[in-house]
């Protein structure tokens, strides 16, 4: 057989796709020839209204407290924290996350300071809203294991294990607080069985209708949370592996998904992020909410790391990072990075 018989290109014949020439006919390099072209024809594109600012913010301190496992965070003070609430409204960021970190002394069983209408959390949220007002949406996490002198994520029973049911009416009490401190969205964040239809009930019974909720609906017991810890001074005895989510399972994260969409969430959200993007790309194809992301102090820790070490291009390992969230689905993308990413786009 000839080889123009065979689908080859003989002398004068016809390449791939029925074009003269010779092989390939078909250069897909021909859409990545400069920056130009590249930017043109680019499937996914960050914009800086999708990204979102975590802070934490300190009581009792006079100056902002380096994070020594998170090179370039900090847990602000007031005044800072304010600060950096009007550079990331300036930089166009679509909303901040506000993680409150008490005194030591302040901290107690059942998590007080957190529902403490003068708990740092709050406080801090009533500063932000004054600073900035609607120009950034505010956010709150609305969890205890920063306010508990045990760490965990809710109050204990006598056996010492997460009491589920109790645990949900110190939510509801801590999304009043919350709320009337001036929060535009909630993030329950302490994977409870029913809280986000318990939180969503408070809010709505107190007249809070408008503030949303912003669902970790998917929060895997990671290795990846250790510099967190460090940043909001955790007092963690033991682990959360019967609440937070088992890495194996992407079929119950679906579960999730279901029943905090049916509880009223008004965003949901995977977290960490790099570990779980293919549990991020089955909520982008099935949820009718909108989708986060959270980039977690592990991953933000890996890159600052490698870079300060001269390993990878730190600003293209950033980019390529969030890059990959929005290729997976993501709408909104909560990362440390939030105010410098945005200043590059």
């Amino acid at each position: 057989m000839s080889a123009h018989g065979s689908g080859g290109v003989g002398a004068g014949g016809v390449g791939a796709g029925g074009v003269p020439g010779g092989f390939p006919a078909v250069r897909p390099r021909r859409l990545r020839t400069t920056p130009a072209m590249r930017r043109m024809v680019a499937e996914h594109r960050l914009h800086p209204a999708e990204l979102i600012l975590p802070v934490f913010v300190r009581d009792g301190i006079s100056e902002p407290v380096p994070v020594s496992s998170m090179p370039g965070v900090v847990q602000h003070t007031r005044e800072t924290l304010k600060k950096a609430a009007t550079e990331a409204v300036r930089a166009g960021v679509g909303g901040i996350m506000i993680f409150g970190v008490p005194r030591e002394e302040d901290k107690d069983a059942v998590g007080t300071a957190g529902t403490d209408p003068e708990g740092i959390l709050q406080v801090a949220l009533r500063d932000v809203r004054a600073e900035v007002g609607d120009d950034i949406v505010i956010m709150s996490d609305l969890c205890l294991d920063e306010t508990t002198d045990h760490g965990h994520c809710g109050v204990l029973d006598a056996h010492g294990r997460v009491d589920n049911d109790a645990t949900l009416e110190r939510y509801a009490e801590m999304a009043r607080v919350q709320a009337e401190a001036g929060s535009h969205v909630l993030g329950p964040s302490g994977m409870m069985d029913g809280q986000v239809g318990h939180v969503r009930r408070a809010l709505d019974e107190a007249g809070h209708h408008d503030v949303s909720l912003f669902a970790y609906t998917a929060k895997y017991a990671s290795a990846f949370y250790g510099p967190f810890r460090e940043a909001v001074g955790s007092s963690l005895k033991g682990d959360r592996n019967t609440y937070q989510q088992n890495p194996p399972n992407a079929r119950e994260a679906l579960r999730e998904l279901s029943l905090d969409t049916a509880e009223g969430a008004d965003m949901v959200m995977v977290k960490p992020g790099l570990p779980y993007l293919d549990v991020l790309r089955d909520f982008a194809e099935r949820a009718e909410v909108p989708v986060g992301v959270y980039q977690i102090s592990g991953e933000y820790a890996m890159v600052e790391a490698a870079a300060q070490n001269g390993w990878i291009d730190r600003d293209r390992a950033i980019m390529e990072t969030l890059t990959s969230f929005k290729r997976a689905g993501a709408n909104l993308i909560l990362t440390y990075w939030a105010t410098e990413a945005a200043g590059k786009l």
